[in-house]
């Protein structure tokens, strides 16, 4: 026994390897589309509520993980894995195809449908996996889908120049399933007795008296303030993933401006889920909350106020990023120090849903409102407020978990 638990010690570092790759593939469909989008409207010639739609149906179909988490946690999650690799990479080729804004819905969707499989699965193992290092574990994973575009964006928008919306389309559709279909075989969950030999620490979280299938966890007051909280803290970084190019524009960024942001924004978002969860563990996941999202919405305040200065814009981006990916790396870990492992892909799918708002905030809300008043800054001061609220609603003597300290 004692050689299999060493075994598993050094067996779940590989796990969470495979799913930090799995992670940057993906994140393709989300940190890149701003240049996809960009592309339709320029090639196309679609406005950018009609464009910002496939944006947000992307984020609707998201809703697949917490029925796609049920299944894998009952199952086993390779053969879901294997679905959402063939999902993700067939979403992309056909995308390829699309001639109108109801096709490209579709297959985008569809390629969304994959894309919350394979990121509920990999986050789940991270938490099922590293119940001693939570924080640190998840924000590994999770810093590949906020970072991966740092390496794919100056490719993706070289494709685009050179070969147009289509070709680019289909070649990175073949790259996510030749990469992603042999990852989804190592996505493992750990056997039944492993978080009894890893004790998580007493800073990290709480030992569990019980846990929490999703109906127990939705019938407490802590689910309903962590999903509020979702909501608009995200709502930033899906701001730039949608209309990255689009703000850019509106604050007249020079374009080798705009080509660091294209690394420096994804940078700034990967590095927050692994520093946000490294910090929790050590402080807790709630002081964390209140620190970083109190900066977050003074920094949007300040993107509104400072944001013609290039280099000011490229700060406050960054610090946007850092501070706004934050809850992909803490709320994950919080899911499964409040509600336990047992069911936390099922637990985690239906909190993550608080995306498909986000995404409807920043995709077609957030084109209709710039389409209506030629001006995303009404948007971005409405998520600025919402992140200060959020950062009240995280004080620990609001936000605990429901689990009683043993």
């Amino acid at each position: 026994m004692d050689q299999d638990i060493e075994y598993y010690r050094k067996f779940r570092w590989a796990v969470v390897l495979i799913g930090l790759f799995v992670m940057m593939v993906i994140s393709i469909y989300q940190y890149s589309w701003s240049l996809f989008a960009y592309k339709i409207v320029q090639e196309w010639k679609w406005d950018l509520a009609t464009v910002g739609m496939a944006f947000t149906i992307f984020n609707v179909a998201t809703f697949i993980q917490p029925f796609c988490g049920y299944i894998a946690d009952s199952f086993g999650p390779q053969k879901v894995s294997l679905l959402g690799a063939f999902l993700v990479g067939i979403g992309f080729i056909l995308a390829s195809w699309a001639s109108t804004p109801g096709e490209l819905y579709l297959y985008y969707g569809l390629g969304g449908v994959g894309v919350g499989i394979l990121y509920g699965i990999a986050t789940a193992s991270a938490i099922k996996w590293f119940p001693d290092r939570r924080g640190l574990a998840t924000g590994l994973v999770v810093f590949g889908f906020g970072a991966g575009t740092a390496l794919f964006n100056w490719v993706i928008q070289g494709m685009l120049e050179s070969s147009g919306l289509r070709p680019t389309f289909k070649i990175m559709g073949f790259f996510m399933l030749l990469s992603l279909i042999p990852c989804a075989f190592f996505l493992k969950y750990p056997p039944g007795k492993w978080s009894e030999a890893v004790k998580p620490s007493s800073r990290a979280g709480v030992r569990l008296l019980e846990e929490y299938p999703p109906a127990a966890m939705l019938g407490t007051r802590q689910w309903y303030l962590i999903y509020f909280c979702f909501i608009f803290t995200i709502s930033i970084v899906l701001l730039f993933a949608a209309q990255m190019k689009m703000l850019a524009k509106e604050f007249d960024l020079p374009e080798t401006y705009f080509s660091l942001l294209l690394v420096i924004f994804p940078i700034g978002n990967g590095l927050s889920r692994l520093l946000a969860g490294g910090i929790s563990d050590k402080v807790g996941r709630e002081k964390t909350m209140v620190i970083f999202y109190s900066i977050l919405g003074l920094s949007i305040l300040a993107l509104v106020q400072f944001g013609t200065n290039p280099i000011l814009f490229l700060i406050i981006a960054f610090m946007a990023g850092l501070l706004g990916g934050s809850p992909f790396g803490l709320y994950p870990a919080t899911i499964g120090d409040y509600y336990g492992a047992k069911y936390s892909t099922t637990n985690y799918g239906i909190t993550y849903t608080a995306k498909v708002w986000a995404g409807l905030i920043s995709g077609w809300v957030g084109g209709y409102l710039a389409a209506r008043t030629a001006s995303y800054k009404t948007l971005l001061l409405i998520i600025a407020v919402s992140c200060l609220l959020a950062a009240f609603f995280s004080n620990p003597r609001i936000m605990r978990s429901p689990q009683k300290k043993i």
